[in-house]
């Protein structure tokens, strides 16, 4: 067993409880993976990391961690909590040095939800320049298993990480203005009277985030093409919301379960993907990337926001029919503040969704009436504006 080498944390960091038994405990775990792990060590050491102390720990604890989760036959929850901690401050270069694409298509591939969990956290560093994106978008192969993953897996918690980090991903590699309120001293984009930061969920820090957008430069776009125009990717998209199961050597279909969870995600991140690149999600995507025969056969014949809008989604199913709702409530409002910015989609917004909401309202009289109430369900200040978009595209 090799020698237990303590980090030095310097003069002005306070030293760390019980760090140099977790150095043997997983030096143990290291020579013997069968060891039974002890989480209070993990636990102890988590708790006591901060900003100032994690930078020497690094060189010493993540390539014994990163031996560990390899090798543990054990569930990896515990070891995974510590290795997240310690790669807060580290970029999406250094971290694929630590963990290569093989090694996180295995961790995406794994049963453990944890190891997912890591996996998606290491690949959304990559949000944070333009420059990681396309690095990552030089990837199609770990692409296709984290698509597969955010769309199959049973955990609704990885469901939601992988919206997010899809989500960040591509607002990061977008090409377009960030989305704002053109008014000046206007408040935060609201949808349904709810504060919406330019993500996946709905959070309280909407300026500084879209205040952070701008300052960011612009997107290359790398991975809106490799995502729309690489049949590897994109047939995840049409396929598993239909419940036809992507991956080689899978029984070939989803639980019915699985395939509305599959929609579900499908409606929640489309919303936002569409104020990013309204022409991306609206094209039927196009195969112009080489790429190897697709596993199944799928319609990809029309854009996925008019898939998801109007043939993925079965209406009988109430539950369904209420995301479907809410999921174009979501859409109109953005696509308002989209169009308001007089950006030059302008018109293809107002024709294309006209023509979506013409044929989805035609026989469901309940979504036609719950989208012409959506401007007395948001706030006073944006009621007027949406009212007039929401008149457009219905009438």
């Amino acid at each position: 067993m090799p020698s237990t080498v303590v980090p030095v944390l310097g003069p002005d960091v306070a030293p760390i409880d019980g760090l140099e038994d977790l150095i043997v405990h997983l030096d143990k775990l290291v020579a013997d993976p069968e060891t039974k792990m002890d989480p209070r060590l993990f636990d102890s050491v988590e708790l006591q990391l901060a900003e100032s102390n994690i930078p020497p720990l690094l060189p010493c604890l993540l390539p014994k961690l990163t031996e560990v989760l390899k090798t543990t036959p054990h569930d990896p929850a515990v070891p995974v909590a510590l290795t997240i901690k310690l790669l807060g401050p580290v970029s999406f270069p250094q971290t694929l040095a630590l963990a290569d694409e093989d090694s996180l298509i295995a961790a995406l591939s794994s049963p453990a939800p944890s190891a997912k969990a890591l996996a998606m956290t290491i690949l959304h560093k990559a949000a944070a320049s333009p420059s990681d994106v396309a690095h990552l978008a030089a990837m199609p192969t770990l692409l296709s298993h984290f698509l597969h993953t955010w769309l199959a897996t049973p955990q609704v918690e990885i469901g939601e990480k992988g919206s997010r980090v899809l989500g960040d991903l591509l607002d990061t590699d977008a090409t377009s203005e960030p989305l704002h309120r053109p008014s000046a001293g206007a408040g935060p984009i609201t949808i349904d009277g709810v504060t919406w930061v330019n993500g996946t969920s709905n959070r309280s820090n909407n300026n500084n985030a879209t205040e952070a957008r701008h300052l960011r430069p612009r997107g290359t776009g790398a991975l809106w093409n490799r995502l729309f125009h690489d049949p590897t990717l994109y047939t995840h998209l049409y396929a598993l919301p239909r419940g036809k199961d992507t991956l080689p050597g899978a029984p070939g279909h989803l639980s019915a379960h699985q395939t509305t969870l599959a929609q579900g995600r499908i409606l929640r991140i489309l919303p936002r993907l569409a104020a990013l690149d309204f022409r991306a999600v609206t094209q039927p995507p196009q195969p112009t990337l080489p790429s190897p025969p697709a596993e199944v056969e799928v319609d990809t014949s029309i854009g996925l926001l008019q898939f998801a809008a109007l043939r993925m989604v079965d209406k009988e199913d109430v539950l369904m029919h209420r995301n479907l709702v809410h999921f174009f409530d979501g859409l109109l409002s953005l696509l308002r503040l989209r169009a308001d910015m007089d950006g030059p989609e302008k018109d293809l917004i107002v024709r294309t969704a006209s023509a979506i909401l013409a044929e989805a309202t035609a026989d469901d009289p309940a979504l036609r009436d719950a989208l012409r109430s959506l401007p007395e369900r948001t706030v006073p200040e944006e009621a007027d504006g949406l009212r007039a978009f929401v008149e457009l595209v219905l009438s």
